[in-house]
């Protein structure tokens, strides 16, 4: 109780018993605190430099407690004025990190889009939007798996989000559920409250927190090469829209996709859409985050389904039954 103080346990307990046998030696201290008489000198010691103990006038060698009112009271008080130092220096500290964010900061382009340079510098600011986070954070995620390292720097920020309040909502692509890092991020973040759905594919890769920022890819095509931060009102209210419709299409984590009635599961429809526009099974496969091997085995089935001879015939004969 007394730590705060500088008192250990041991010295707290043996302070408390010479309180309540102020003519009590080592020996009869360490019976009645239970504790060796080497620990009861050391405790001793201890409370003499605190000056807790004073020598006694009645006994030449002995020590007496001091009175808790005056030394206790007096150790709060320094204790105090070491906390308003360390306050004083945390207010300091907080200025000089304002001053050098202010000297890291960027005016915005004339639409209010700010460019981040490569993926150190996305990360970084993502990192800063996220602590500043207030109430939501959507997210749009297209890639494949979540990485080990990616997922252990991401966590902390996340959890601490999520215990203040802040709503998160996800969606990855169907084909992550064959991953066991991403699945091992998404039984972690829906078991902290977090939400996560699923769909087929995943139109663009965006992050939009609290209604007010956006992060988009400025190449989709290499995510490396960095990002725009937006805060145009109206492109924000859009990217928001576009995360709505994706996520009411969604299938929520943990529970199976649904079939439709002709039989068909989500990524099966996007399928048949995506050999009808005419696209190759490769790009099928790059589209739905899935092998090549996997593409051509569900086309195989609906095809037999569809009693279609070819590609081009299960495009017709899906159109003509309503499956597309």
């Amino acid at each position: 109780m007394l730590q705060f103080l500088g008192l250990s346990q041991r010295s707290e307990t043996v302070y408390r018993a010479m309180l309540r046998h102020p003519d009590h030696g080592v020996a009869a201290l360490a019976s009645d605190t239970g504790m060796p008489e080497s620990a009861v000198r050391e405790a001793l010691n201890e409370l003499a430099a605190l000056k807790l103990l004073k020598p006694s006038v009645q006994e030449v060698g002995a020590l007496r407690p001091v009175s808790p009112t005056v030394g206790l009271t007096a150790l709060l008080a320094d204790a105090e004025a070491q906390a308003v130092a360390q306050q004083a220096q945390v207010d300091s500290t907080r200025v000089a990190i304002a001053s050098i964010a202010a000297e890291q900061d960027h005016p915005y382009d004339d639409d209010r889009a700010l460019r981040l340079e490569g993926l150190d510098t996305v990360r970084a600011r993502l990192e800063e939007l996220q602590q500043a986070t207030t109430f939501e954070c959507l997210s749009l995620n297209p890639g494949g798996a979540h990485r080990p390292d990616a997922r252990q720097a991401a966590a902390p920020l996340n959890e601490e989000a999520l215990k203040r309040g802040v709503t998160i909502r996800a969606v990855c692509r169907e084909s992550f559920r064959n991953d066991a890092d991403t699945l091992a991020y998404a039984r972690w973040l829906t078991g902290y409250g977090g939400q996560m759905r699923t769909v087929p594919t995943v139109p663009i890769q965006m992050i939009v927190v609290d209604r007010r920022t956006a992060i988009v890819p400025m190449d989709p095509a290499n995510p490396r090469a960095g990002a725009l931060e937006i805060h145009t009102p109206g492109t924000v209210s859009a990217l928001c829209a576009l995360f709505e419709q994706v996520w009411e299409h969604g299938t929520p984590f943990g529970e199976q996709p649904t079939t439709d009635l002709n039989g068909c599961t989500p990524t099966e429809r996007v399928l048949l859409q995506i050999i009808a526009a005419g696209d190759t099974d490769e790009t099928a496969a790059r589209q739905l985050g899935v092998s090549l091997r996997t593409v051509r085995r569900m086309m195989s089935s609906l095809m037999e389904r569809l009693d279609a001879a070819s590609r081009f015939q299960a495009g017709l004969n899906a159109a003509k039954r309503g499956w597309l």
